[in-house]
């Protein structure tokens, strides 16, 4: 039985130009491999994430058709965070746009961007921890 999500392939159009967007974002490379042929093997996440993205290169029409279109138009990435409003001013300065201000959801704080290629994000703090409680109530099984 599969035990975890390790990565998923984002389409972009340049490794070099998805490089230089995330990494000053506060992503790491985690590995950056020449395959051969104008291929890369390039892993990308957040520090101290488990799951990584894997930036692959669009070849041929089909495949830069696709750019930016992964989600079908839909918020499809989340990028969490544990201090929202710092990483929210924090990214832009850095010149990413938000489509409107911040809002409050029962399950977090969050605001939707998007990438140099079309990608919708959303920034997300979310209200309950990875064990189910609130950051002020414990879920079940907490000690």
């Amino acid at each position: 039985m599969p035990t975890r999500m390790a990565l998923f392939s984002l389409l972009v159009p340049d490794y070099d130009a998805a490089l230089a967007f995330f990494l000053p974002l506060g992503f790491e490379c985690r590995e950056d491999t020449d395959l051969g042929g104008g291929k890369r093997w390039v892993r990308i996440a957040p520090p101290g994430a488990e799951t990584e993205i894997l930036l692959a290169r669009a070849v041929g029409e089909r495949q830069g058709a696709a750019i930016g279109a992964q989600g079908g138009g839909r918020v499809w990435l989340f990028l969490e965070t544990e201090d929202f409003d710092a990483d929210h001013r924090r990214m832009q300065a850095q010149g990413i746009r938000f489509e409107s201000a911040p809002r409050d959801e029962h399950y977090g704080r969050v605001a939707v961007w998007s990438d140099p290629w079309g990608n919708r994000w959303d920034l997300i703090q979310f209200t309950r921890s990875d064990r189910g409680g609130t950051a002020a109530e414990p879920g079940p099984g907490a000690a």
